[in-house]
């Protein structure tokens, strides 16, 4: 079977109106693109890995609609423009789409991720690169942390640098449980997560089956009302948190004070620029620096008890 698409550029205001009007209208489905994407006028909607858009357009959209290769195009963008008020139906242009074995082609866009030294997340279509690394089967999902942003590979590396067989472990913000079980795998003892997504601690614990680590994962109350004392109250050797820059500076009291006596805080989902405001909110706690930067982001950490700040290390391109 073939499909036609119907390309539609509009602005930022129209879009997400013509979009559901289209599906309304009969197209199979309808994405939005930066119309500017690849010239000097790209913008990105996101500021951090996280935070949603307001709205899922830019100033200048491009709409795209999969219909039948049988169905009347211009009807469909006809109809979706006049629902949503257009005195004009917008200029469109099409082009086919050949059938293709879309489960094959979509797993050909994943492959092995190498992070560090030894680390390979490897989605459960491929064969693992080297057998004797540290492998991570996971597969992309909906839970952040696949390891290929730069926030999720320092964390990676610095749990790679800083092995610490039989101790224990926090990974607060676990999204699909990668770091956690990166620690895992590095021997670590007891190793909890924690995320405020239902829907990341379900994959969190189904990744870390899949992948023989015994770890608990809790959403924030349930953490709290864990029968484990150390997971309800008490402190963690290693303390690692890959979240945004707002709402680590919020947590720094309770991050900080899950931390052991010369135990280790990592920080990251901040932005080289935001560094100095981060380190400053836990700086009543623990002296952080800057432990590696990519691409524009930093991991930071330090040492509970320890009165200066981390040297860093040299810049990293992953």
């Amino acid at each position: 079977m073939s499909w036609t698409e119907v390309i539609i550029e509009i602005a930022r205001e129209h879009a997400e109106g013509l979009s559901d009007a289209l599906m309304e209208a009969g197209a199979l489905s309808v994405s939005v693109e930066d119309a500017d994407e690849g010239t000097d006028q790209e913008k990105p909607l996101f500021g951090e890995p996280g935070m949603e858009p307001t709205e899922a357009a830019w100033d200048h959209s491009r709409v795209v609609a999969l219909t039948d290769i049988d169905a009347d195009q211009q009807a469909i963008v006809a109809e979706a423009a006049a629902a949503i008020g257009l005195t004009t139906v917008p200029a469109f242009s099409t082009r086919a789409v050949a059938d293709a074995d879309w489960v094959r082609l979509t797993q050909s866009q994943f492959e092995p991720i190498h992070i560090g030294t030894n680390i390979w997340v490897v989605p459960s279509w491929h064969e693992a690169p080297d057998p004797n690394g540290l492998i991570l089967e996971l597969d992309p999902g909906l839970a952040f942390g696949t390891g290929s942003h730069p926030t999720t590979r320092l964390c990676m590396e610095w749990l790679e640098a800083h092995p610490a067989p039989g101790k224990s472990v926090l990974d607060y913000g676990c999204g699909s449980g990668i770091l956690a079980m990166v620690a895992k795998k590095l021997a670590a003892g007891d190793v909890a997560g924690v995320d405020i997504d239902p829907q990341a601690i379900e994959s969190a614990r189904a990744n870390a089956e899949r992948n023989n680590c015994e770890i608990d994962f809790y959403v924030p109350d349930a953490f709290a009302a864990s029968s484990n004392e150390r997971h309800a109250n008490g402190k963690f050797d290693i303390v690692v948190a890959n979240i945004l820059s707002s709402p680590l500076k919020l947590m720094a009291p309770m991050l900080s004070g899950r931390v052991a006596p010369g135990g280790s805080l990592v920080l990251s989902g901040v932005l080289a620029r935001q560094a100095d405001e981060v380190a400053a909110a836990y700086a009543p706690f623990i002296k952080l620096g800057v432990w590696a930067e990519q691409d524009g982001w930093v991991a930071l950490h330090g040492t509970l008890g320890q009165d200066t700040v981390p040297a860093a290390r040299s810049t990293t391109n992953g």
